[in-house]
């Protein structure tokens, strides 16, 4: 597989494109034009290519799908040493591990085994060493910006935390991400990390932070990045999870559905990668909760805001899902100028709608269900009695979503559990009854002391904030 390139979502065709490399993509994080970026080309790997996968590691599947992502950005050796560093520190000595449950043929892969207890350590562990690897060999300094719902936060701070080459300014919707979740990120005392609680809600973080990049002049002076999912990079590092997940049940003799609990769709859209790089996924299941504009989506082709809901599940809060421009993208054809229209008009209306024939095209991958309060702590419940799992409450709407959603039966589904029930110990314990210890890693967290600003939903003040933190030379 030759190394590939990069384009934005809101590029259109032809050779006047601006086609980039890994590095380039990785240390820009968001397109200037405001799109994402996707690879021009996806590479794809024959059934042979795919059995000869089975068998390998963690590690080095994952350094053997990252290698045509990467191109020549780091020769085979730095990326295997990159990889193997990134997931040393796992609790799992497989990095995820991957139980069946008596209800059928269905499977739990956690995902939560790194040292923020939540999936997006598996991106951003490789992630964080990436981005200090290319600007201490470029000798450059940079920022992330990012915004979090809750888990990416803490693993983008645990990813970067007393980095020389990395300052992070993380965005948390004040009051809105569980206690644990927030001291997993106020705690870290590091000098190069800023956290900050805005007065709003996830949605207004997100924004906030692309606001920052779409200033480009800001952009520029800060020498911005990101780590959120818009970041390519963390989409490639997730791919391997899925095709570690197939193999280990039969793939690519057999064909594996999966179920993804998911609000922003980065992780979920990592499951699209793979099937496009010729992994046989059969559907691949949107779990919702209240804030179901992507359950939505699929029955109505219809992308409506509505009010952010609090929920149990607050990682899911979310009424725009940044990651799902990128499967838009490929819904118009991979009209970049079509689709920029398309969601410069949904940011001002609050609504966009696709054709009969863009609709039948999605549902032949995704399907969607959802999931309200009730049901997630009935799910809860219900999970520990017929399984013994205790599930966090993201866990416990894919454990429900699959199980009515089901599908042919000869085809495996995989629900993702994307964090430890210790990390949502109230929804857990109203469920249930139970009080999910914390691993001993995290157990004294209760008792750290927390540094965080507060600010309002309001980019002036965000802008003075980062200014006034000294830019680097």
């Amino acid at each position: 597989m030759s190394a590939i390139r990069y384009i934005s979502t809101r590029q259109g065709s032809g050779p006047s494109v601006e086609r980039l490399t890994f590095e380039e993509v990785v240390l820009a994080g968001l397109a200037r034009d405001g799109g994402l970026y996707v690879p021009e080309t996806w590479p794809t790997l024959s059934k042979a290519e795919i059995g000869a996968l089975r068998g390998l590691s963690y590690p080095e599947l994952a350094t053997r799908l990252m290698v045509p992502f990467v191109g020549d950005a780091f020769d085979a050796a730095t990326l295997g040493r990159l990889v193997g560093e990134a997931y040393a520190g796992f609790d799992d000595p497989g990095v995820v591990r991957l139980k069946p449950l008596p209800v059928g043929d269905l499977y739990l892969l956690e995902l939560f085994h790194g040292p923020t207890l939540a999936f997006k350590d598996v991106a951003l562990q490789f992630l964080g060493r990436t981005l200090d690897a290319l600007l201490t060999r470029a000798g450059r300094r940079a920022r992330i910006i990012g915004a979090t719902s809750g888990d990416t936060g803490s693993a983008a701070i645990e990813a970067v935390r007393d980095r020389k080459a990395i300052d992070i300014f993380m965005l948390h919707p004040e009051g809105r991400v569980s206690e644990v979740q927030r001291r997993q990120m106020t705690t870290v005392l590091a000098p190069n990390v800023h956290n900050i609680a805005i007065e709003g809600t996830f949605d207004d973080c997100q924004d906030l932070a692309k606001a920052c990049f779409n200033d480009l002049p800001f952009r520029d002076r800060h020498r911005l990045t990101a780590v959120n999912s818009i970041n390519f990079a963390r989409v490639m590092a997730q791919i391997v999870y899925y095709f570690h997940a197939a193999l280990s049940l039969g793939a690519p003799d057999r064909p594996v559905s999966f179920c993804v609990p998911t609000g922003n769709f980065g992780n979920i859209y990592a499951g699209y990668a793979a099937r496009a790089m010729g992994l046989p996924v059969e559907r691949l299941l949107i779990a919702s909760n209240s804030n179901d504009i992507l359950a939505r989506f699929i029955e109505s082709g219809e992308q409506r805001l509505a009010g952010v809901t609090p929920t149990w599940s607050p990682s899911m809060d979310i009424q725009v899902s940044s990651n799902f421009e990128r499967f838009l993208f490929d819904l118009f054809d991979r009209d970049g100028k079509a689709l920029a229209r398309a969601m410069h008009a949904f940011r001002a209306t609050g609504a966009m709608s696709v054709s009969a024939a863009q609709l039948a095209r999605a549902r032949a991958t995704f399907d969607a269900g959802r999931l309200d309060d009730a049901g997630t702590l009935s799910a809860i419940a219900d999970a520990r009695r017929e399984t013994g799992e205790l599930l966090d409450p993201h866990t416990a709407v894919a454990y429900a979503v699959a199980r009515q959603r089901r599908g042919a039966r000869d085809v495996p589904m995989v629900v993702l559990a994307t964090a430890h029930p210790a990390k949502f110990p109230d929804a857990v314990r109203t469920a249930t009854g139970e009080a999910p210890p914390l691993p001993a890693r995290l157990a004294d967290l209760a008792t750290k002391a927390e540094r965080c600003t507060t600010l309002p939903n309001d980019i002036a003040a965000l802008k003075r904030l980062m200014d006034e933190v000294a830019v680097f030379a």
